[in-house]
């Protein structure tokens, strides 16, 4: 049986896109004038670090520019995302020519160039927004194996399909 917020998610997605209210560029991660885009002369992706309530408690967590929470997929590797098609549309991934470290950010940003564009990677996870998330709202935590990107998360450069990525120190609920 599907997961309930899958299903919410899902019929919300679908009546906004409905309306005309979302696109995947516009639901995405990047600044509207760049949105997804990784070409030549595209505003480099900014993450940093912001308070958000995660299962109910108030945990630091990494955003876009726009403040949407950042996200990674257990099953992808260092090198790899899995996320394509209609999990890409629910799943938008932050994707930039270049991303920007701002204040709280200790990890390392890098830009990998795979089946989503140049998408960025926070300690080698692949980061994706959350088409049903709003700024400082975390609804995507453990939904379809996706997990609130932190700035403590561990780096899992090298790992092979299906390894899951191990938890920070103190960690709790596997991000």
């Amino acid at each position: 049986m599907r997961h309930p917020k899958i299903i919410i998610a899902g019929i919300a997605v679908a009546a906004v896109a409905a309306a005309g209210g979302v696109t995947a560029a516009s639901a995405g991660s990047a600044p509207a004038s760049s949105a997804h885009s990784a070409g030549p002369g595209a505003a480099a992706a900014t993450v940093r670090t912001a308070p958000a309530a995660v299962a109910g408690k108030t945990e630091t967590i990494l955003v876009n520019a726009r403040g949407l929470p950042l996200y990674f997929y257990r099953p992808d590797t260092a090198t790899k995302s899995f996320v394509t098609g209609g999990l890409a549309r629910l799943w938008p991934p932050l994707t930039s020519a270049a991303a920007l470290a701002a204040a709280g950010v200790s990890g390392k940003l890098t830009v990998l160039n795979d089946a989503n564009g140049r998408q960025v990677a926070y300690n080698g996870h692949l980061l994706y927004t959350f088409a049903s998330d709003q700024a400082g709202q975390v609804t995507g935590q453990g939904v379809q194996n996706f997990f609130v990107a932190t700035p403590g998360i561990a780096p899992i450069a090298g790992s092979p399909a299906g390894t899951v990525p191990a938890a920070p120190a103190g960690g709790g609920l596997g991000y």
